[in-house]
């Protein structure tokens, strides 16, 4: 994965049945391949991630620097993944996704939008805002 010339998967997709997930791991991948470009690994996203799992971002870079596939990746955190519940999983999974930005984090997320996306004030979370930054499809939504 050389994210200086590609875009990590999106926050939306999962794996494992749990979002960020395989984003995280393509910025490990570029880490551990030295090519991260502007992406950040263990970005406060990335950190909340490890923190429902239990692990470090030291210990996911060690999973993903020793495993010889995407396959095995996924063989070795599915053990840590199934330590929650399917309802532990969807509840952390909606609660990902709909966060608002607070305080600085919000500082942030409205320059990013002002300059990504000006005209999208419906566009309220980091995970939306990356995904259009990335030239990626978010659709409208009424009532925000």
């Amino acid at each position: 994965m050389d994210l200086r010339k590609e875009y990590p998967r999106s926050v939306h997709e999962k794996m494992l049945g749990l979002v960020q997930l395989p984003r995280t791991i393509d910025k490990a991948k570029a880490v551990v391949h030295g090519n991260v470009g502007e992406y950040n690994y263990d970005c406060p996203m990335d950190q909340g991630l490890f923190e429902f799992l239990g692990v470090t971002g030291e210990e996911l870079l060690d999973v993903v620097r020793t495993a010889k596939s995407d396959g095995e990746i996924e063989e070795r955190l599915a053990p840590i993944v199934r330590k929650k519940s399917p309802a532990e999983i969807e509840r952390w999974n909606g609660d990902w996704l709909s966060h608002r930005p607070e305080g600085r984090s919000f500082e942030g997320f409205l320059a990013v939008r002002s300059r990504v996306a000006p005209d999208r004030e419906d566009v309220v979370t980091w995970p939306d805002l990356l995904d259009l930054d990335e030239k990626r499809d978010v659709p409208v939504r009424v009532g925000v």
